[in-house]
């Protein structure tokens, strides 16, 4: 008699399918908003959560009802294999009987049964050889006593397939190996229904789960982007001039403190901005009113020294030096408090524009007419016939008058007036002058404070026949035309000055 000794709790497992490895792709990152980034992070812990304990849940589930089925044939079979008396040698016409007695009491459900026996194959069904055991089984079953078992997928129907050797006792604790080795092939389909039904019930518990999460990101969303949409309203309010503007304090966390400091940030500011507005006001009011208190005694000095210049020569040379003094200083004071209130009607955005259509060469040719400048051969002057435009003929002439007179006393001569139209960037016809001379140029450091007030390209020129501020002065009217000033060097040396004004009426003939 063959028996079969039961296990002491052991037993043995080889898996035949591995995963499946899969390739990914890497998309290129694209830049998301602050809500989008805050939605997308909120669902991807929700997801990760989910998906986490639907996939815990999935995995002891069906290894519980894997293990239930494997566990009812591999005990069945060995109690079955146990109770059968087997007589050695085995007979191919014998066995196949037996073996389908065996196959008919499989539990939980019938088994393919099959006998190995040196070169004898049989079965208990129409296969004496079984396709889904694998090398890997009959090695275990050979080598362990007490078998072994394996799940197998095969042409995508998964197996559970049992090798049992039988064994002869030869005492209470030894057994001998008879050579005779058992097989069973039991169909795992019904818990491979109930694994997919575990699967899709995992799955559609997940996504209700991920829909639901979005309820609290929506709002968690809303309560990080509230305070950052305030803030950039009140940011944009603040750039427009609004210096009152606050934030209202909500809370106390990190987004309460970020509006608590801006606001803090935000009173400094309106402070130092209305002290700063209350001292300019203060000083442009200091300096119109110095200016306005100057033009009267000044009038007066002024026609003091044209008496004593017309009397200076019957004087004594010492007197007649000092008189000459006192009047050309006078005509510099005069000459600056004339600026400073100009300067103070643009600061106070007094200056307004009195248009006309004028002819551009002739109006220059009379601003030149009017400093004795028409025939001074230091002056050449390219002026085309014909261009007309609307500009303000007073505060043209300033800006004519202070680019030739700076060209005078700081260039080189010959000094040129050219005047010309040409296309601007944008399409429209504009007026261009230039004034251009042969001097040294413009130092490249003073550049770009060359319309600064009161500057001096030379540090050590602190007295100058001019105000020092015609250049400011001719930038402020050609603002006020619409237009634009440019100063640099030319090539061969000497400095230029460009203006651009938008040509507002047509050329004559055109």
């Amino acid at each position: 008699m063959i028996t079969v000794p039961r296990p002491g709790g052991r037993s043995g497992r080889a898996d035949g399918a591995g995963p499946a490895a899969h390739t990914r792709k890497r998309s290129r990152v694209r830049a998301f908003g602050l809500r989008t980034r805050l939605l997308a992070a909120f669902l991807l812990v929700a997801a990760v959560s989910a998906g986490t304990t639907s996939a815990l849940t999935y995995r002891e589930a069906r290894n519980a009802l894997l293990k239930t089925a494997q566990d009812m044939a591999v005990s069945t079979f060995r109690d079955e294999v146990e109770r059968t008396g087997w007589r050695l040698p085995v007979e191919e016409e014998g066995i196949e009987e037996i073996l389908r007695d065996l196959a008919r009491t499989g539990k939980p459900r019938p088994w393919v049964v099959f006998a190995e026996y040196g070169s004898v194959r049989a079965s208990s069904g129409e296969n004496p050889v079984s396709s889904v055991i694998t090398p890997e089984l009959r090695r275990a079953a050979t080598a362990d006593r007490y078998g072994s078992f394996q799940r197998v997928v095969k042409d995508g129907v998964p197996y559970l397939t049992i090798g049992m050797p039988t064994v002869f006792r030869t005492g209470p604790d030894s057994v001998l190996p008879s050579g005779l080795v058992l097989y069973a092939v039991m169909r795992l389909t019904d818990e491979q229904v109930n694994v997919d039904a575990l699967l899709v019930a995992a799955r559609n518990g997940a996504l209700p789960g991920l829909a639901v999460a979005l309820v609290p990101a929506l709002l968690a969303a809303r309560s990080v982007l509230r305070p950052v949409r305030e803030l950039r309203r009140a940011a944009r309010s603040m750039g427009s001039g609004r210096l009152d503007t606050r934030i209202p304090v909500r809370g106390r966390d990190e987004l309460a403190d970020l509006a608590d400091t801006f606001n803090e940030s935000a009173g400094h500011l309106e402070r130092s901005v209305g002290e700063l507005r209350d001292a300019e006001a203060r000083a442009r009011r200091f300096a119109s009113d110095v200016s306005h208190e100057l033009r009267t005694p000044l009038a007066g000095m002024l026609a003091v020294t044209e008496v004593l210049d017309e009397d200076a020569d019957r004087l004594d040379p010492d007197t007649a030096q000092a008189v000459r003094l006192i009047s050309a200083e006078t005509g510099k004071l005069a000459v600056l408090v004339e600026d400073l209130m100009e300067i103070s009607r643009f600061d106070a955005r007094a200056a307004e524009l009195n248009t006309d259509e004028i002819d551009v060469a002739e109006t220059i040719r009379k601003t030149l007419q009017a400093r004795h400048w028409a025939d001074d051969d230091r002056i050449r002057t390219e002026l085309p016939p014909g261009i007309r435009a609307r500009l303000d003929p007073r505060r043209f002439d300033v800006v004519i008058a202070n680019l030739v007179g700076n060209a005078l006393r700081h260039g080189g001569a010959p000094v040129t007036v050219r005047l010309r139209t040409e296309a601007s960037s944008s399409g429209t016809l504009a007026l261009v002058v230039e004034v251009a001379d042969h001097g040294p140029g413009i130092p490249a450091a003073a550049l770009p404070h060359i319309f600064d007030r009161f500057y001096k390209a030379d540090a050590a020129r602190t007295r100058s026949r001019g105000s020092g501020l015609g250049l400011a002065i001719t930038l402020e009217n050609v603002n006020l035309h619409g237009g634009t000033i440019r100063a640099g060097n030319l090539p061969g040396g000497g400095a230029v000055f460009t203006v651009g004004i938008p040509l507002r009426a047509e050329e004559a003939g055109r």
